[in-house]
């Protein structure tokens, strides 16, 4: 039996801290929460000083891939963003991000001399506990190559004109074109459903 849905749209803030130890597992909860309502399109908008550490990066990322297949779900940074928090607004169907805002990340020993693929074999903090910061930063990486070349991009800004460049970014006659396709789809909606409620169930006898 198919699943009723329970909203059409959703929005849902989450705010990049300098540190989201418990901030990020909850905010997690609640996003999995409104995706398991099925919602046709969800805007997320990432704002805020810091950055989203690996492990919760690579778990918001996993809340995302886990949603129904018809949500549609847009990225807006309204901040600029660094490390795991680009992975996670690289998750969008489509993206937006501040004009003078930009994105960065580091290498995976922290300088983008030595190449990620290399530097995901090592262990690092040998002596001591290990830093899990460092175990799961290759890993983003990783992610992140999918979108973007690690190599190449790897400890400097990459402004939006760049992301432009990649397809990383919808262009404004885009965005306009989408909120009016998505307006009209949902006007379409609403009147046919006014119009069941309007129409008989049954054929009258004489």
């Amino acid at each position: 039996m198919k699943k009723e849905q329970t909203s059409m749209k959703g929005r849902f803030q989450f705010k990049v801290l300098p540190y989201g130890n418990l901030y990020y597992p909850e905010r997690l909860g609640e996003l999995r929460e409104l995706l398991a309502g099925q919602p046709e399109r969800v805007d997320i908008e990432l704002m805020g000083k810091g950055e989203i550490n690996g492990d919760a990066a690579l778990a918001f990322r996993s809340v995302l891939r886990e949603r129904w297949p018809g949500t549609h779900v847009a990225m807006h940074a309204r901040s600029s963003l660094m490390n795991g928090s680009v992975l996670v607004w690289l998750q969008g169907d489509e993206r937006t991000i501040r004009e003078d805002a930009w994105i960065f990340f580091r290498g995976a020993d922290g300088t983008e001399e030595t190449p990620w693929s290399e530097a995901a074999a090592k262990f690092p903090g040998a002596t001591g506990w290990p830093d899990q910061d460092e175990i799961d930063h290759p890993r983003v990486l990783e992610l992140i190559n999918e979108y973007l070349p690690v190599k190449e991009f790897a400890g400097r800004l990459i402004r939006p004109a760049e992301l432009r460049q990649f397809g990383l970014l919808e262009n404004d006659a885009m965005e306009r074109f989408l909120a009016c396709a998505f307006a009209e789809e949902e006007l379409k909606t609403e009147e046919s459903d006014q119009q069941q409620l309007r129409s008989p169930t049954d054929t009258p006898q004489n």
